[in-house]
C-alpha cells in the first residue's frame, strides 16, 4: 500500500492518553478502594492489577466482513471510506487493535477475501500486527462463475454433484487458511426447506453428515471444525442444522477435532442461550462464539446493546467452569469472534465497542463471589444469589478497561480518538467508493 496511507499515530493516542490519564488513575484507585471495602477482592482472590491483567489478555477477532456496511434484504447504505479490497479491510481491523487493545487476529470469509498470492496477504498482516483466525466458507451463495447452484442447498442436496461442489469448497478454504496461518474451519449451512414435504428432513442430515465428514478427514491435526446452527433463515421451515442439539450432535459423530459454535442471535426469542453455554461446557464441545445481539431474531447488532446483562450470565458460566477444577479445559479455549452486521453505525466504532462490552462482561464475571454464589445456591437461597450475580453486575468496571488499554499503548478512549484522528474522513479521499463491493452480511 502506498506511503501516502493514513494511519493513527501513536504519538496522536499517547498525546490524548495523557491527558486522561490523571482521571483515570482517579478512578481507578476508587474502584480498588470501593472493592477492597466490600471484601470483593478478597473473595475472588484478585487484587485490581490482576484483574486488569486479565482485561488485557481477553481477545477477540473481528470479521473481515464487519469493517464493511451490511444490509437487510431490501437494500444497503454503504458509507464513506468502506473497504474495497481484503488489505483494506485489514488495514480497518489493525486500527480497530490499535484503539482497542483487544482484536488481534481477523476472520476471513472465502471467496470474499481470497486473493491470488496467500503469502503476499499473510505478510501484509503480519505487518500490521494481526493473525488470522477461523476461516469462514461460503456455500449459501452462488459465485460468479460457480458451476452448480446452491439454490436448493449445498451440503444437503439431493444432487451428489452440488454436494460434491460445496466440500470441495471447504477443502479449497482449509488449503487457504492453511498457507496464512489460520487454524479453524467455520461453516455455516443455510440448507434446508421452505416447505413441508420439500426435502426428506432425514436424508438431508444424513447428506449433510457425509459432507461433514469429507471436510473434517481434510483438517490438519492441529485445527478445529466449528459447525454453527441457526433456526431459520434462509431456510425458514426445516433448517437441517436448526439448533446447538443437532449441531452437537454432528460434532460427537464427527469426531473430536469438531466443535458447536454458538452465535448469540442465532437462537429462538427467550432462549437461554447461558444453559446452551453450559450444557456444551458439560459436553466438552464448546468451541466458541459469534458475539453480536438480538432483539427479534439473528439482527448482528452490537454486542451488549440489547441484552448486556445475558452478555454477563454467558461470560458468568464460562468463568465458573474456568475456576472449576472438575471440568475438563481440554487443550483449546472457547474461540471469541465478533459476528455483526452495520448498518447505520460507522463499523470501526461499532466494532470497538463490542470489544469493549466483551471484556466489560467478562471482567465483571470475575468479580462474582463464587463461594457466596455456591453456598446460595446449596440452601436454595434464590434470591440471595440473584442479588451476588447483581453485584457484580451492576458494578462500574471501566476504570480497569481504560487502564488495560493504557497499560497496553492503545487508546483510553478509543471511540473518541478514533473521531478526534479523521481516520474515516482521511479513508473517504483515499478508497474509491463502490456501492456493489462485495463482502458484507446482508
Amino acid at each position: 500500500m502506498s506511503s501516502q496511507v493514513f494511519r493513527i499515530s501513536s504519538e496522536f493516542i499517547s498525546e490524548a492518553n495523557a491527558r486522561a490519564l490523571a482521571d483515570v488513575e482517579r478512578e481507578y484507585a476508587a474502584l480498588s478502594e470501593s472493592l477492597e471495602r466490600r471484601g470483593t477482592l478478597r473473595s475472588i482472590g484478585h487484587n485490581i492489577d490482576s484483574l486488569t491483567d486479565a482485561a488485557m489478555q481477553f481477545t477477540v477477532a473481528v470479521p473481515s466482513w464487519g469493517v464493511g456496511t451490511g444490509g437487510t434484504r431490501f437494500g444497503r447504505f454503504p458509507g464513506p471510506g468502506e473497504p474495497t479490497n481484503v488489505f483494506e479491510k485489514l488495514a480497518d481491523v489493525a486500527t480497530i487493535h490499535q484503539l482497542s487493545g483487544g482484536a488481534p487476529d481477523v476472520s476471513l470469509h472465502i471467496p470474499w477475501d481470497q486473493t491470488d498470492d496467500p503469502n503476499e496477504l499473510k505478510q501484509f498482516a503480519n505487518n500490521l500486527g494481526l493473525g488470522f483466525d477461523a476461516m469462514n466458507s461460503n456455500t449459501f451463495q452462488d459465485q460468479p462463475g460457480q458451476a452448480l447452484s446452491y439454490k436448493y442447498g449445498s451440503l444437503c442436496h439431493t444432487d451428489a454433484a452440488v454436494r460434491s461442489q460445496a466440500i470441495d469448497h471447504n477443502l479449497e478454504v482449509i488449503d487457504y487458511g492453511k498457507r496464512i496461518g489460520s487454524d479453524a474451519l467455520t461453516i455455516w449451512i443455510g440448507d434446508g426447506g421452505n416447505f413441508p414435504g420439500q426435502i426428506h428432513l432425514r436424508r438431508a442430515y444424513d447428506h449433510v453428515f457425509d459432507s461433514l465428514s469429507t471436510i473434517y478427514k481434510g483438517l490438519p491435526a492441529s485445527w478445529r471444525l466449528f459447525t454453527e446452527h441457526k433456526p431459520y433463515e434462509p431456510a425458514f421451515y426445516s433448517t437441517v442444522v436448526q439448533d446447538w442439539g443437532t449441531s452437537l450432535l454432528l460434532c460427537q459423530t464427527l469426531g473430536p477435532q469438531a466443535f458447536p459454535l454458538v452465535d448469540l442471535g442465532h437462537h429462538l426469542p427467550n432462549t437461554n442461550v447461558e444453559l446452551i453455554v453450559a450444557r456444551l461446557i458439560t459436553a466438552g464441545r464448546l468451541g466458541g462464539f459469534h458475539l453480536n445481539d438480538s432483539k427479534y431474531g439473528d439482527d448482528d447488532l452490537t454486542a451488549g446493546s440489547i441484552h448486556p446483562y445475558q452478555l454477563f450470565l454467558i461470560f458468568n458460566e464460562l468463568v465458573d467452569a474456568q475456576l472449576d477444577e472438575s471440568v475438563d479445559k481440554g487443550t483449546h479455549k472457547p474461540a471469541y469472534m465478533i459476528d455483526q452486521s452495520h448498518n447505520i453505525k460507522d463499523p470501526i466504532e461499532a466494532l470497538i465497542a463490542t470489544v469493549d462490552e466483551t471484556r466489560k462482561a467478562y471482567i465483571q464475571a470475575l468479580i462474582v463471589d463464587r463461594g457466596a454464589l455456591h453456598k446460595a445456591q446449596e440452601c436454595n437461597d434464590a434470591l440471595a444469589a440473584e442479588l451476588i450475580l447483581k453485584d457484580a453486575y451492576d458494578t462500574d468496571v471501566r476504570p480497569i478497561l481504560r487502564m488495560a488499554r493504557h497499560r497496553q499503548g492503545a487508546a483510553i478512549e478509543p471511540i473518541a480518538i478514533y473521531r478526534g484522528s479523521g481516520y474515516r474522513q482521511a479513508k473517504a479521499k483515499e478508497r474509491r467508493a463502490d456501492v456493489n463491493f462485495g463482502g458484507g452480511i446482508v
